[in-house]
């Protein structure tokens, strides 16, 4: 029940994420391994069963990881849910339960309501853990603000990544396909993330960690507001050469606001 199979699991489901944390200090992968492992298994439980009922109890089974964290039980003989006690406080463990909640939209083939309900998901499945994981390494809460658009872009460019797949099984990701609609999103979530990246002088490399993910996918941002069909397409992406050429910069540099 190690961080090592925290870390195998994020390899083997999320090669961008691995780098990403192991691009990180090394004290700041103890934390991030065990929150990322939780987010991948959260993530896949409503995908592993047509059976709805059954996705609902995966995603029960990790509310009540979470409940027993807040209650300072002993931790479950599972390989996520161990290490994943040894590095949440109380706040952590009862903010990342909306995480949970929020990933039951992916069980049923209903769109989201409106736009604010995308963005309370985006918001809920990667902005939250990423503000437990930068709160936990050293983040203050006078950040929050840089935080939450630098965290809602990186939301955003994995979510456009995925919306072929999403099609694919039947959901309606977009209530607005529209290429102009898409491409406006992508501009405004740009900006904005710009700006938080502008905003997080003085947070240390430790705390910056969770939010290297993001940083790595504003250029597919940055393409979708070019080239938007390109996100109904499947097309976004960057080049192995790039992404390690970015990776070395965001994970080196404290002034993001040159990328």
């Amino acid at each position: 029940m190690s961080i090592n199979a925290c870390a195998q699991l994020v390899e083997a489901a999320d090669i961008m994420r691995f780098r990403t944390t192991m691009a990180a200090p090394v004290a700041a992968r103890a934390v991030l391994f065990p929150i990322h492992a939780f987010c991948l298994e959260v993530a896949k439980a409503p995908w592993v069963t047509k059976e709805s009922m059954i996705a609902e109890m995966r995603l029960q089974f990790w509310r009540d990881v979470l409940s027993e964290i807040q209650e300072n039980k002993a931790p479950r003989a599972h390989e996520v849910a161990a290490p994943l006690a040894g590095v949440l406080d109380h706040a952590a463990a009862l903010a990342l339960d909306a995480s949970v909640t929020a990933r039951q939209w992916d069980i049923y083939s209903d769109p989201h309501e409106n736009e604010a309900a995308l963005h309370r998901y985006l918001h809920a499945t990667y902005v939250i853990p990423m503000h437990v994981a930068a709160r936990l390494l050293g983040a203050e809460e006078t950040h929050g603000k840089a935080l939450n658009r630098l965290g809602f872009a990186g939301a955003l460019g994995r979510y456009f990544a995925a919306i072929p797949a999403l099609q694919e099984h039947g959901r309606t990701p977009l209530l607005d396909g529209r290429a102009d609609a898409v491409a406006a999103l992508a501009k405004e979530t740009v900006q904005k993330a710009r700006w938080g990246a502008q905003n997080l002088k003085g947070v240390s490399k430790s705390a910056r960690a969770p939010m290297l993910d993001a940083m790595m996918h504003l250029p597919l941002l940055r393409q979708a507001a070019k080239d938007p069909v390109a996100v109904i397409e499947g097309r976004l992406g960057q080049g192995p050469v790039k992404a390690s050429l970015r990776l070395a910069g965001v994970s080196q540099l404290s002034n993001w606001a040159v990328f």
